[in-house]
């Protein structure tokens, strides 16, 4: 089993799959996320490869604010 872990202080929520585009199996996309973390009271929303869960975020964007644990989004195709 793979683990990505995003460090000492670090939450991560409830992540969702995201397919990529022509996928060519069943790992083939993303796992988004909100990672928050208590030391500077700010999440930031974090892509990870899902085929390499444990490697190094794919992209990571820094919030200003926290974002609540239990916070429920839906992604659908346009």
């Amino acid at each position: 089993m793979a683990v990505h872990e995003f460090g000492p202080g670090k939450e991560a929520g409830e992540p969702v799959f995201a397919p990529r585009p022509g996928r060519s199996g069943e790992q083939d996309g993303w796992v988004m996320t909100f990672v928050y973390d208590r030391a500077s009271d700010r999440s930031d929303f974090v892509l990870l490869d899902a085929r390499d869960i444990a490697a190094a975020p794919v992209a990571t964007i820094h919030l200003p604010r926290r974002v609540p644990h239990g916070l429920h989004g839906s992604w659908m195709a346009a």
